[in-house]
């Protein structure tokens, strides 16, 4: 399990120390499919693979999107099973939420993955350590795109491009108004600066590191 710096509050990884210029791009999938087919284009088209994390009710409503997904090369990755606030559960229905959600995704693409995020990037030690003992890895985000307000295209951009580090985890969603319209805005000028883009399972450290308080995963 991960040490931390800061032994009172346990703290999930934001950012990744490394100076090779890879970043991930992530989507939190808990909407409806309605741009994804434009989404899925537009990562292949710039060679990008990304991480979505999948709720286990859109996993259910749209397992053929989960399925292209994966066969795409992107990662599918753990958003719990319905979408709770999951700092007012217990720990056996945050083992529920978790279980539940994993066994959904193993079903269609045969990954047993071990990221996850969980909704309104909420976490408290309980879930910290539930996820340390379980080999799980919590993802945050240090750049937040904020597609979610409906934001325009060109304001979407700018917020990534002018946030982004190497090792950063960008946070954007399927589902909404104008992220379809923003993606390739944002993968052009990433890609023009010299970033990688790679999934969050490549870009994390799986063993011998630390974690900082902001956050940030770091190698030993």
């Amino acid at each position: 399990p991960a040490k931390t710096d800061d032994s009172e509050k346990l703290v999930p990884i934001y950012c990744v120390q490394r100076d090779d210029n890879k970043i991930a791009i992530t989507f939190d999938s808990a909407w409806d499919d309605t741009d994804l087919d434009k989404i899925l284009d537009i990562l292949a088209e710039y060679d990008c693979r990304a991480t979505f994390f999948a709720v286990g009710d859109f996993i259910d409503r749209y397992p053929e999107y989960v399925k292209k997904m994966h066969d795409l090369g992107n990662e599918v990755a753990n958003h719990t099973d319905s979408h709770p606030h999951i700092n007012s559960l217990s720990e056996e229905e945050m083992i529920a939420e978790i279980d539940k959600c994993d066994e959904k995704i193993r079903k269609i693409t045969g990954q047993n993955k071990i990221l996850f995020r969980a909704p309104y990037g909420e976490y408290n030690n309980m879930l910290v350590s539930l996820c340390n003992k379980t080999d799980r890895k919590i993802i945050q985000w240090d750049v937040d795109s904020l597609d979610w307000k409906s934001l325009p295209a060109e304001e979407i951009r700018l917020r990534v491009v002018n946030r982004v580090n190497s090792g950063s985890i960008i946070l954007l969603h399927n589902g909404a108004k104008h992220t379809a319209e923003a993606l390739p805005l944002i993968l052009c000028d990433l890609k023009n600066k010299g970033y990688e883009f790679v999934t969050v399972s490549e870009l994390i450290y799986n063993d011998n590191y630390h974690i900082d308080n902001t956050g940030m995963q770091i190698s030993e």
